[in-house]
């Protein structure tokens, strides 16, 4: 039997590029959860956890290692998510950093960008038992990877300046993923793009109209 985690366990084609089972639940998972966040709903967390199951075993079987290692941070994250959304539900606890803390969440993003991405450059040979191919992009691999964590974090403290980073995000996966040759998951980065903008559009109205 084939392994469903295969990413050549093919599923299907569109217009010609073959959709493995693994890009598909992933992609799925991934676009219920972006669109629970976009609402503010508690279903994020509990649809995000399977999505970082999937793409866990999807960025390693592209080599995507930094991407990869993501999926730890969110799959723990998302657990942390569930249990504080579920304690304060109100839309009003949605609020705004200061000036000092976004200089310091952008100065954070591309200092561990710039150290990510020279430790990912190296993985294969640090550990070459484990990581026996380079890593493919590691620096924009790894800005994905902290602006991500990053971008989690606020959602999680339902900071409005979340969706500013997931747009930034989102840019760079759609160009990440589309050079690597996986179109279907560069496709989803599209539609979390406009979910992105609906989300900050969303929270706004949530935050000054309740």
């Amino acid at each position: 039997m084939t392994d469903i985690f295969d990413i050549s366990n093919i599923i299907g084609e569109v217009y010609g590029y073959p959709i493995s089972y693994i890009e598909l639940l992933a992609t799925l998972s991934g676009l219920v959860s972006v669109y629970c966040a976009s609402r503010a709903s508690i279903l994020t967390w509990p649809t995000g956890t399977f999505n970082a199951v999937f793409l866990f075993v999807l960025f390693y079987q592209v080599q995507l290692y930094a991407d990869m290692f993501l999926q730890v941070y969110f799959f723990i994250v998302t657990l942390y998510g569930w249990y504080y959304w579920n304690k304060k539900k109100d839309d009003k606890d949605i609020t705004t950093l200061q000036a000092k803390g976004r200089f310091v969440t952008g100065a954070v993003v591309v200092c561990a960008t710039l150290i990510a991405g020279y430790l990912f450059s190296h993985i294969h040979k640090y550990l070459p038992q484990y990581f026996k191919i380079q890593a493919a992009y590691p620096y924009a691999d790894s800005f994905i990877m902290v602006a991500s964590i990053t971008a989690t974090t606020l959602l999680v403290q339902k900071k409005i300046e979340n969706w500013y980073l997931w747009l930034m995000v989102n840019i760079a996966s759609i160009m990440v993923y589309y050079t690597k040759g996986i179109y279907f998951l560069s496709l989803e980065y599209v539609v979390f793009l406009v979910l992105a903008s609906y989300g900050l559009y969303n929270w706004h109205k949530k935050q000054h109209h309740g």
